[in-house]
Parts: C-alpha cells; sequence; structure tokens
C-alpha cells in the first residue's frame, strides 16, 4: 500500500517549505523541498494584445495638432461615409430592419455562423455559374473585419506569412501581427493605376506563405482591377499554390467607365475566401454585417477550412440577428437607382477633386475608379520644410484645418489619402484651402535646392 509524508519546516525568517517523501511498495523517494507560493498581484497584459498595433491610430493620436481656429475643420480622413448626412441609406434598407424589429422573430442567439434561410440571401444574390454558392459557402460576420479576421485566422498559423498590399488597408497587418503571422509587403504601381507588381508579387513567396491578400476595389487607392490583371493575380496563386483571401467589401461600387469582376468568377483551380458585407455599398457601416463566401470548386480547403472557420465563429455568437433577418430584403428589394444615385455622387466628387488637385504645383492625384478614395502623391522635393507626408498633413491641419491621412498610415510614404464621400461643397472647399496651403509652401527645384543648403 503507498503512503505519503509531507512535512511543513519552517523557522525564523525563512520561508516554510514543503518536504515532500512518497513510499510506494517499500520504497521512500524524495521529491524534495519545495518553496512556499506567497500570493501577490501580478496581472499583465497579454502578448497578443502587446502585438496588436494599428498603425493608423498610432500616427494620427501622434499628430498633437490643432486646427485653424479661424477655419472651419474639414475631415476628409474617414472612411466612412455616413458622416455628413449626404449618403443616406435607401428606405428600403430601413424599413426591413423596423420590420424584422418589430416581428420580435429575431431576438435571440441565431447559430454562429448566422441563420440558415440569411445564409441562403446571401448565397442567391452572389451566385452566378462562373461562381456558384450554395448557403453552405457562406460564413455570415460581425462586420467585414471580423471576416478578415476568420479568413486570416483559418489560413495561417503563428511563424507564417502572408502577402499584402502596399499601400493597402492597415487592417491586414494589425490582425496578422497579433496572431504571430509576418506580413510580407508586395508593392503597387501608382504609374499603372496601382496594378500589382506582379513579379516583386511572386518574389515573396516560400514555403511559409499561407495566403494572398487582394483588394479589389482598393482601400486606399479607389482602383479597380481589369479583368486581364486579375488573370495574372490568379495564374500567380496558381503557380505557386497559395490561396486568395479576397478583401471585397466595395465590390460593385466602380464608376460607370469601369467593370468589377469578382476574383473567383475568372479561376475554377484556385481556392478563393470572399470577405464582403453591408457597410459601404448600403451605407450602414455600423450594422456590422459581413459575411465569407467560400469559393472552393477544386476542394483543395476541403472540410478542413469549412471546419475550422466553423469553429473560429464559435468564439462569438455571429452577427445582429435583426440585420440577419432583414438581410434578404436588403439584398434583393433595394432598388437598382440607389447604388446609382451613391456611385454617381462618388463620380463626382472623385472628378471634381482629381481636377482641382491636378492642378496643384507639387502634388500628383491618382485618378480613382471606385470606391470612396483617391491618393494624391505629394512631390516633397517641391516642399523642403517638411521631412515627410506626416509632417506635411499635420501642417495642413494646423494652418487650413483640412485633414487628409498621411499615405504612411498604409506603408507608403509622401502621398495622403482623400475621402470623396463628402458633400461636393466641402470637396470644393478643401481643394481650394490644399491649393492655397501648397502655393504657400510650394519651393521650385532652385527655391528647395537654396533651403536644403540653409539646413
Amino acid at each position: 500500500m503507498d503512503s505519503y509524508l509531507i512535512q511543513v519546516n519552517g523557522h525564523g525568517d525563512h520561508a516554510p517549505m514543503l518536504d515532500v517523501h512518497l513510499k510506494t511498495n517499500g520504497n521512500s523517494m524524495s521529491l524534495g523541498k519545495v518553496k512556499g507560493r506567497k500570493p501577490r498581484w501580478a496581472v499583465r497584459a497579454s502578448e497578443m494584445s502587446k502585438k496588436t498595433f494599428n498603425p493608423v491610430r498610432a500616427i494620427v493620436d501622434s499628430m498633437k495638432v490643432e486646427p485653424n481656429p479661424k477655419k472651419a475643420m474639414i475631415s476628409l480622413s474617414l472612411g466612412d461615409p455616413t458622416v455628413f448626412g449626404n449618403l443616406p441609406t435607401n428606405d428600403e434598407v430601413t424599413q426591413a430592419v423596423k420590420e424584422v424589429l418589430d416581428s420580435g422573430h429575431y431576438n435571440g442567439y441565431a447559430p454562429s455562423v448566422g441563420y440558415q434561410s440569411c445564409r441562403e440571401a446571401v448565397a442567391a444574390y452572389y451566385n452566378c455559374p462562373e461562381a456558384p454558392l450554395e448557403a453552405q459557402d457562406v460564413i455570415l460576420t460581425s462586420g467585414c473585419s471580423q471576416a478578415i479576421e476568420l479568413a486570416l485566422a483559418v489560413l495561417a498559423n503563428p511563424g507564417q506569412n502572408i502577402l499584402v498590399p502596399r499601400p493597402g488597408f492597415s487592417l491586414y497587418k494589425t490582425l496578422a501581427l497579433s496572431m504571430g503571422i509576418e506580413v510580407k509587403l508586395y508593392n503597387l504601381l501608382p504609374e499603372k493605376a496601382w496594378e500589382i507588381d506582379l513579379k516583386h508579387l511572386e518574389s515573396l513567396v516560400d514555403e511559409k506563405t499561407a495566403c494572398l491578400i487582394v483588394n479589389n476595389p482598393s482601400n486606399p487607392c479607389g482602383s479597380v482591377f481589369s479583368k486581364s490583371h486579375l488573370q495574372k493575380i490568379l495564374a500567380v496563386a496558381s503557380r505557386q499554390c497559395v490561396p486568395i483571401l479576397a478583401d471585397e467589401i466595395y465590390g460593385d461600387m466602380v464608376f460607370a467607365d469601369c467593370k468589377y469582376e469578382p476574383i473567383a468568377t475568372l479561376s475554377t483551380s484556385v481556392p478563393i475566401l470572399s470577405c464582403g458585407g453591408l457597410a459601404k455599398r448600403w451605407l450602414v457601416p455600423g450594422w456590422r454585417m459581413g459575411w465569407i463566401l467560400i469559393h472552393d470548386r477544386r476542394d483543395i480547403f476541403g472540410n478542413e477550412i469549412r471546419d475550422g472557420l466553423l469553429r473560429l465563429s464559435q468564439r462569438i455568437l455571429g452577427p445582429c440577428t435583426i440585420v440577419q433577418g432583414a438581410l434578404e430584403r436588403i439584398l434583393h428589394r433595394t432598388p437598382p437607382e440607389f447604388y446609382h444615385n451613391t456611385l454617381s455622387i462618388l463620380k463626382s466628387n472623385a472628378d471634381l477633386c482629381y481636377a482641382a488637385l491636378s492642378a496643384i504645383p507639387g502634388l500628383q492625384p491618382v485618378r480613382p475608379a471606385g470606391a470612396m478614395y483617391l491618393m494624391v502623391e505629394i512631390e516633397m522635393e517641391h516642399f523642403p520644410e517638411f521631412e515627410n507626408d506626416v509632417e506635411f498633413t499635420e501642417r495642413l491641419i494646423s494652418e487650413q484645418s483640412v485633414f487628409c491621412l498621411p499615405a504612411t498610415c498604409f506603408e507608403y510614404p509622401n502621398f495622403f489619402r482623400v475621402v470623396i464621400t463628402v458633400p461636393e461643397e466641402m470637396i470644393l472647399e478643401a481643394c481650394s484651402r490644399i491649393q492655397e496651403f501648397c502655393e504657400m509652401h510650394y519651393q521650385g527645384a532652385e527655391g528647395a535646392q537654396d533651403l536644403e543648403c540653409d539646413k
């Protein structure tokens, strides 16, 4: 029979020690002396929280500047189309939610991946012969941001890497680094309307590459890839056997002279997780309704990725049930003229902004083709008193009360991003102030050289 003897020894100022002896079948064995634990508070932030870093917040929060009190602030920085009230959602959208709320049928918990009927509605909306979808191919999420988070979490392990556009939406890096995933940045080419540098992209792939993120239409660039360019991107992914995470939250938000091609419609061989949602096209970012569309006609993802998404979705119990209940009506009964009117306003603002900024010495805007943004190059050699785009945009705030995001936020120095969802009169006033600012600080080649010599 086994016996156990535990002695507590200690005297004076010395901490008590546990002297543990085990007697098993007549053999005595000592486990030695273990110092007693003295309880104390030691609460520390997790490693995940310490690795979570949002470059936009870090840069913007460090910009300790006050706007010019003589000029009303014009913010061209926030990608929220609802801020100024000039782009309301459609009455059909709000009425759908009101009726669901009044019904009382959607007040409880839903399945973590969303109600089956709501998944069917999304699948029916996006289904097409080139990229067929069923309800089982749809995961409903709390906004497109969570869709991206789940897609990254299911595709990549700590120590692997993902390929991310530069310039690109900062959330990709924020999420990846918090998960211990390395980020490799591939270049977009402003001189080619922000097409991907395909050679650079392919050179970054290695045995640890878990996925390629393709954002089309683009935040922050406002670019829209052509069908032929998307096919070249897919060819790289196919050669390298790298799945694609497609951020298509701005899908169909393209101007009249352009066509949007969902990337999954152009390939039967490359597995794709397409992330989207209501936020931008339906102008309701606060409703937090997104989705993942699983395109896997060669069964490369198989059950493993689907099961993984299901398990990950169970960490929170899905998106808002009220909005889920309204999804079918929102998707299938929002009138086409609503989309058309929104795009007409965005196109008009984009044209006004592009024309105005193109006429300003020292600035080189890149014409957008969709989404809600355009990027502007600062020819820094003509503004030698500023070290970089952050200083340029800080002074623009303090002197002209115009706030544009420095593109350092998107890993692309010496540019800034303009949001084009503001009312037309504000766009014109902002461009006028930017012109005044640039005329004040612009130095020709000779003047800039003199200023450099004086430093």
